[in-house]
């Protein structure tokens, strides 16, 4: 994935990335799948309406839509991380509470080495 950009509004980091190809529904759940596991207090959004699953196996099932989103507290940066996938399109979006010092200033590079190895790996996972 390449950080397209990186801007703070009211006390979230707010990031936009280009994944590499068009994803489709499939896709998306797989990449949610696995990151489901790495976060506290998960909730899966389908169009912004929260989704009522127990478990990652349940995100396979889930209804194709327009994007998805999962959102918690991160196990891997130990914050608020929101992270939304759009169906059919190249582009996911992140948003990343500013609650420690790592993440406090809208820096590009800062942001993108924070964060770079984890999107990736969510890339990676959607084509597995």
């Amino acid at each position: 994935m390449l950080l397209l950009g990186v801007e703070k509004e009211n006390g979230w980091l707010l990031a936009e990335y280009s994944l590499t190809y068009r994803v489709d529904w499939e896709h998306i759940c797989k990449g949610v799948k696995l990151a489901y596991d790495y976060y506290e207090n998960v909730e899966v959004l389908v169009d912004d309406k929260i989704v009522n699953i127990n478990s990652k196996e349940q995100v396979m099932d889930l209804k194709e839509a327009g994007k998805m989103t999962i959102r918690g507290i991160s196990k891997i940066i130990g914050v608020p991380l929101m992270i939304t996938f759009f169906n059919q399109l190249q582009v996911a979006r992140c948003s990343v509470a500013c609650v420690t010092e790592e993440f406090q200033v809208a820096d590009y590079e800062k942001f993108n080495k924070s964060l770079a190895q984890y999107m990736d790996s969510l890339e990676i996972a959607m084509f597995r």
